[in-house]
């Protein structure tokens, strides 16, 4: 039968094909180029450049942020916010000096970069980057970061467990077969 129906209809292929298209998609990050150029991550001409940018893209869960720079004259260094705010290098959470470097988004939430060079963040070489947990869509508006003036008393959202991400997926994909084969039906093929 499965011969049949895919013999009997080329459209059927193409079906299957986009469905299983999408679902390595979502299950495969992207490797993000900040500020989308090579040579983006340097002192900006706008103090909120960077997180211009953030606000303008969508960030999940298996993402990738790529800096490319000079190694030799500047860095990438992973913050908490209150560095952020007061652009402190001295104890960043990690540190980045290859010229290269790829920092892979774990964890949902917002996460806090600045450069390490010497009054770089304090001129706006810095960024929030605010990453959708696996439940919401990339068509979801993402929340603009908070200013940086404010300092917020209330406690972080908690990470999205694994088990509720998987629930949400296979949900999704759930829905997909079911419109999937109500299609077939419908159609006469069955």
């Amino acid at each position: 039968m499965a011969g049949t129906l895919f013999s009997s209809s080329p459209s059927m292929v193409a079906v299957f094909s986009c469905l299983f298209f999408l679902m390595s998609y979502s299950e495969a990050g992207r490797e993000i180029l900040v500020g989308n150029k090579s040579d983006s991550w340097k002192i900006p001409p706008r103090p909120d450049y960077f997180n211009k940018w953030a606000q303008n893209s969508r960030f999940i869960i298996g993402d990738t942020l790529v800096w490319k720079y000079d190694g030799s004259k500047d860095s990438v260094l992973q913050v908490n916010k209150r560095d952020y705010v007061t652009c402190n290098t001295s104890s960043p959470i990690a540190a980045y000096r290859d010229g290269d470097t790829k920092v892979k988004l774990n964890e949902s939430g917002p996460h806090y970069f600045i450069s390490g060079a010497v009054d770089h963040c304090e001129y706006g070489q810095k960024m929030i980057v605010v990453v959708l947990s696996e439940e919401h869509s990339r068509i979801v508006p993402s929340p603009a970061p908070s200013p940086v003036q404010q300092e917020f008393q209330s406690p972080a959202m908690p990470p999205v467990s694994r088990a509720s991400s998987l629930a949400g997926g296979c949900s999704l994909i759930g829905m997909l077969m079911v419109g999937l084969i109500a299609g077939i039906i419908s159609s006469g093929l069955f």
